[in-house]
């Protein structure tokens, strides 16, 4: 005949109730934290302090504040600079614009899959404002970015006296998630500054996102860089794995300049005139 199993011995079931208490099933991930945190004093006297209720209070005190100081290192190193919103961003005032287009980048997929976007129209269209709110939202989200004008980035990089310095230079403008190069096409550079170009976007091309605003057509950027001989070659690479977004409208920084001046002209208008100053002496 077979033998019934014996029971467990009440030690035996009291150990196993132990072992799956809540407090013992909250203590991995709480040291787990603990550790990520690098607390190391508390991690010494963990098991005298393991089952203190402050404890989950205190690990995320401690990561909020990291996380507050992480965002504002990375906001900080990005230099955005002061830009508008995107919520204050005037949809209708560009005569053509692809909104679904714009609106779909700041889900930022675009990061995910290392592709770039290319904002191409006139002067004062927005372009530079999209760019640095998708900025914002990569940096808000967790990802590290970095702004630079082109003119800035190329004098930066052509002005390197020495090979590492060049190399170490190449290296912080290309380890960020995302990079904004703005205003590209609004100066001419030399054969040096678009190979220097050409550099920065094939180093990161197909393993971090690049932004480029210009106010060239791609066809026109033989003046941007002419005499140089990488010119087709660094638009391939750019657009190979790009969201083309092309604005058109006039500018809006002259509507708004209008728009002040003849606000400050109705405020004299308005204003009561001083009576003319009476020099006569009795």
């Amino acid at each position: 005949m077979t033998k019934s199993a014996a029971p467990s011995s009440p030690a035996k079931a009291t150990i196993a109730r132990r072992s799956t208490s809540p407090a013992d099933l909250l203590d991995g991930p709480l040291r787990q934290r603990a550790q990520r945190l690098g607390l190391y004093g508390l991690l010494a006297r963990w098991t005298e302090l393991d089952k203190e209720a402050w404890i989950p209070r205190l690990l995320d005190l401690e990561e909020e504040e990291r996380r507050r100081r992480s965002l504002e290192r990375r906001i900080r190193n990005a230099r955005l600079g002061r830009f508008k919103p995107i919520a204050d961003f005037d949809w209708t005032w560009p005569k053509d614009v692809d909104r679904d287009l714009v609106d779909e980048l700041f889900q930022l997929s675009f990061i995910d899959e290392a592709a770039n976007v290319v904002l191409v129209g006139p002067n004062g269209t927005g372009k530079t404002t999209i760019a640095q709110n998708l900025a914002h939202e990569a940096i808000s989200r967790g990802y590290t970015a970095r702004f630079t004008t082109a003119s800035e980035m190329l004098n930066d990089l052509a002005g390197q006296e020495s090979a590492s310095g060049l190399a170490r230079r190449l290296r912080a403008y290309c380890h960020s998630a995302l990079l904004v190069i703005d205003e590209v096409g609004y100066l001419s550079y030399d054969t040096r500054h678009a190979d220097l170009l050409f550099d920065v976007v094939s180093r990161r091309a197909q393993q971090r996102s690049t932004i480029v605003t210009t106010n060239k057509p791609f066809a026109e950027w033989n003046q941007v860089f002419p005499n140089a001989g990488c010119v087709v070659a660094l638009v391939d690479r750019l657009v190979h794995k790009a969201e083309i977004v092309r604005i058109d409208g006039d500018s809006y920084r002259v509507k708004e300049a209008k728009e002040r001046e003849a606000r400050r002209a109705e405020e004299r208008r308005k204003r009561p005139r001083r009576a003319p100053r009476d020099d006569t002496r009795s």
